[in-house]
């Protein structure tokens, strides 16, 4: 039996992005950048929308957010993302429910 990789299964679902008016973003960046030492967000993201750039800046790209919430539950300390549901027909489109 082959196992089946997230990857996959993830490439089944559609995105529907809402151009110029992300769910989510980073409040201060700065504050990433010189204050957050672990980057959790990078490396929680189920989708990857969180990467950490050679500078040390973390990057956010919220086409193919699952919607999930992690990123807003692992940044406690900071407080510094800003996450809300996308408008009414856009974000993820579940293939299987």
């Amino acid at each position: 039996m082959n196992p089946v990789k997230v990857e996959e299964k993830l490439f089944q679902n559609r995105y529907r992005v809402d151009a110029g008016r992300p769910h989510i973003r980073i409040l201060d960046p700065a504050l990433c950048q010189a204050e957050c030492r672990t980057k959790e967000c990078t490396a929680c993201c189920p989708a990857g929308c969180y990467t950490l750039e050679g500078n040390g800046e973390v990057v956010l790209i919220t086409d193919g957010c699952l919607e999930c919430g992690t990123c807003r539950i692992i940044c406690t300390t900071y407080r510094n993302i800003d996450w809300d549901y996308p408008r009414g027909g856009y974000g993820i489109l579940f293939k299987f429910g």
